[in-house]
């Protein structure tokens, strides 16, 4: 069954309007060259509209390219996690890129070694808990790699970043559209090698009504603490300002505090509720996000505190819902 294998393609069956999406980040050894891979494949009820694509955003220099291939050249597989779009190829062994649009290419390949997945079983599957079996979620959500080591090497045009004893983090979304509103935050570039940090709260529709559903996975020192809806945590505060975003969540034993410095941003592409795909998000990879964890029933005794730097971050949509309900 696909919802317990996120990674796989959702997309066999689905009727438009549909997206999926994976999420490739790679920050090489020296931390200067930090890149976003992101392939995928936009559904519509207009064939004209509908078409696969692979969007590379480079927060080096700022710029973001968006390689747009017709429908006929996707290719996934039904039993594993195989994606094939024109010439380039991901899963998650590596990622082989062949892109040019005439005025600029970025070909080679990248493998990725020690992958730690987001654990996945029967009652949780996955980052998004018992939501994942929910058959009406408007975007499900899925954290294939926290943390992992590259090797390999790409050029970009400008020049060839070598990826050996770099860091990546996977993660992918799929569903009818994106949320209206959310905040989005991830950082696997803290003092401590193997600490992950992936944090997102999104205005989620619920028959109805609506709800600030969140998932945040920290990762240190092999265990996963995890905060969300579906395990009872709650938001104490969540504030956003044009430089910096404080977001502080609780459960029965533990706080965790989460500081994120914004960055400027680069322009990227997302899908629209009508099936399309148009560039209306603001993303960066030079977000800082600061995360202390405690326990705050035992005298609040501080189990971490540490600065993730290369951060991805967005913050989309109109936010007031959002921090309403939070």
């Amino acid at each position: 069954m696909k919802t317990l294998h996120p990674s796989w393609y959702h997309g066999h069956d689905e009727k438009p309007p549909f997206f999926e999406g994976w999420y490739y980040k790679l920050v090489d050894a020296t931390g200067e060259a930090t890149l976003a891979v992101i392939p995928g494949i936009i559904l519509n009820h207009d064939p004209a509209k509908a078409h696969a694509f692979v969007q590379v955003v480079d927060g080096t220099t700022g710029r973001a390219t968006y390689h747009r291939y017709p429908q006929t050249l996707f290719w996934a597989s039904r039993s594993a996690f195989d994606i094939r779009i024109g010439p380039n190829r991901f899963n998650h062994r590596f990622l082989e890129l062949d892109l040019g649009n005439g005025q600029e290419s970025i070909r080679g390949r990248v493998r990725f070694k020690d992958l730690t997945p987001w654990p996945v079983t029967l009652a949780s599957p996955g980052a998004m808990g018992w939501y994942a079996w929910a058959p009406f979620m408007e975007t499900y959500h899925g954290v294939l790699s926290l943390d992992h080591q590259l090797e390999g090497e790409l050029d970009v045009g400008y020049d060839s970043p070598g990826f050996d004893g770099g860091r990546g983090y996977i993660e992918k979304d799929w569903g009818s559209a994106f949320p209206s509103a959310y905040i989005w935050m991830q950082t696997n570039h803290f003092e401590t090698a193997g600490t992950s940090l992936t944090a997102s709260i999104a205005h989620i529709p619920w028959l109805r009504g609506s709800f600030p559903g969140f998932t945040i996975g920290f990762l240190h020192q092999g265990r996963l603490h995890r905060f969300a809806t579906y395990t009872g945590a709650e938001t104490e505060r969540l504030e956003v300002t044009p430089t910096h975003i404080t977001w502080v969540v609780r459960d029965k034993y533990r706080r965790l505090r989460l500081e994120a410095t914004r960055a400027p941003g680069i322009l990227i592409y997302g899908p629209e509720h009508d099936g399309t795909m148009v560039p209306h998000i603001e993303e960066t990879l030079q977000a800082t996000v600061t995360v202390y964890l405690q326990e705050w029933r035992n005298q609040e005794r501080l189990l971490f505190k540490g600065t993730g730097h290369h951060a991805g971050l967005e913050v989309h949509g109109d936010l007031e819902p959002l921090l309403r309900l939070a």
